[in-house]
């Protein structure tokens, strides 16, 4: 059984349905395939379940403070996870549900479920048929890695992807790895009442960041009695009776870990390119299998554009969906847009969360920019008093000859909203002095950046 298309479209992540629909509403004849679940990641084991979760261990949290703001609670605070469980699903089947009813009511588009594999440059296989296009994007995401530890092979692990089916409260939960998905996971959890011990192999968490905010994290964790143990080496895990004993060389604590109840691991991703046939297309990837590209999404194959997580130019739902306005840009609108166009950003959903826009402090030092710093704690704004969540600081980095912003991190209640302040400047390529003779409202978080910038010093 075969077919031909104008335009193939693999995969139903946050790039792939947008571009299909601005294809098939230019008058394409559009093909879009699915292996699994819609929506890709975001919708299904990413963005939209963990951050419901959040909200759940959020309440949690807060019903346990109440005493603080004078509300009688009625004593302690139980989870029922199945309840929390039905709630996420219920958030991400909507959304994934809308996706697939869209991709399947759109007009000029046909829906094939399948795992879509290569047969040459212009052609694609899934099951039974033989899809053919001229064009052919390819927006397959990304999976969890499973690092070959000792003795992982002896116990039953968790993904990012395999928490989404937790349904019960893990006694104690060991989590390999103190990045972004293990520290979500891990205060989310412990607000839901389990112990939680999280192994980084690094000398600080969230390495990506400057030391301040790492120190800081890790501040926030502890005040919550999340275990964190830095420089593990060897890590390695055996059972002892029904528990689970996680082995690590620290600079500090004992080499094991006993009582586990169940292991996370969360040391990184990998794409899903190494079941797609990509040398029957002449694609070409680099070592780790993300599909090389340009700065406009095109791969080494002429008429072949990979999207979203699977070309190591981002690994955020937002930088997907901007892939997919780059490649619809240039395809449909005659508008040049490049990846090289857009700023990093992007946040760490612990509570509170942090928000990142631009460079870090460590970056501007590396490249030995003349820059102007300000820092600001939280316990010196008035709407994080006020809500009772002062933890974090705020900081911005310009460069003293332009007076641009540089870079900034928010770690703070609202810091995940604040940064867009501050980024929506940077995309403006206007002078700090725009947010700084800026009128914020009060009170809020955004209205100390003002005050931040107007006390800035030399970086030295």
């Amino acid at each position: 059984m075969t077919a031909a298309y104008d335009a193939i479209v693999i995969g139903t992540g946050q790039a792939g349905p947008s571009l299909a629909a601005r294809l098939a509403k230019s008058g394409m004849k559009v093909a879009i395939v699915e292996r699994k679940l819609f929506g890709g990641t975001c919708v299904n084991t990413g963005c939209i379940p963990t951050k419901a979760m959040v909200a759940s261990a959020y309440a949690a949290h807060m019903v346990r403070r109440a005493g603080e703001f004078g509300v009688d609670a009625g004593g302690a605070c139980s989870v029922d996870m199945r309840r929390v469980k039905a709630r996420k699903d219920a958030i991400s089947g909507k959304s994934r549900t809308a996706v697939e009813s869209w991709l399947k009511d759109m007009d000029n588009c046909t829906v094939y479920e399948g795992h879509a594999r290569f047969e040459s440059p212009q052609e694609v296989g899934v099951g039974p048929y033989r899809l053919s296009g001229k064009r052919i994007f390819i927006n397959v995401g990304a999976r969890a890695v499973v690092p070959q530890l000792p003795g992982v092979d002896q116990i039953e692990y968790l993904t990012n992807s395999s928490m989404m089916q937790v349904d019960f409260l893990p006694k104690h939960l060991i989590i390999v790895g103190g990045s972004y998905i293990g520290l979500e996971f891990g205060q989310m959890f412990r607000r839901f009442g389990s112990q939680v011990t999280i192994l980084e192999m690094g000398p600080r968490l969230v390495q990506r960041e400057d030391e301040d905010v790492s120190v800081a994290i890790q501040d926030i964790l502890a005040r919550e009695e999340i275990a964190v143990r830095l420089n593990a080496k060897c890590i390695g895990f055996s059972k002892r009776g029904s528990e689970i004993v996680a082995h690590a060389e620290c600079a500090d604590g004992a080499p094991e870990i006993g009582g586990g109840s169940h292991v996370l691991l969360a040391v990184g991703r990998r794409p899903n390119t190494d079941d797609l046939g990509l040398e029957a297309a002449g694609v070409a990837t680099d070592a780790h299998g993300y599909i090389a590209v340009d700065d406009q999404l095109r791969t080494s194959a002429p008429g072949i554009w990979a999207l979203g997580d699977c070309n190591g130019k981002g690994a955020f739902t937002h930088t997907s969906y901007n892939d997919f306005e780059i490649v619809a840009a240039n395809l449909l609108d005659n508008d040049p847009r490049r990846v090289s166009d857009r700023i990093p950003a992007y946040a760490l959903y612990i509570d509170p969360p942090l928000g990142r826009a631009g460079l870090t402090e460590a970056e501007v030092r590396k490249a030995g920019r003349t820059a102007l710093v300000g820092k600001r704690p939280m316990t010196k704004v008035g709407r994080a008093v006020e809500k009772g969540e002062s933890q974090g600081f705020m900081k911005i980095a310009v460069d003293a000859q332009s007076k641009e912003i540089l870079g900034a991190a928010i770690l703070g209640v609202g810091g995940d909203e604040a940064i867009h302040s501050i980024l929506d400047i940077m995309y403006a390529k206007a002078p700090y002095t725009t947010i700084q003779r800026a009128v914020h409202i009060h009170p809020t978080v955004s209205e100390l950046i003002p005050t931040m910038l107007g006390e800035l010093q030399p970086l030295v």
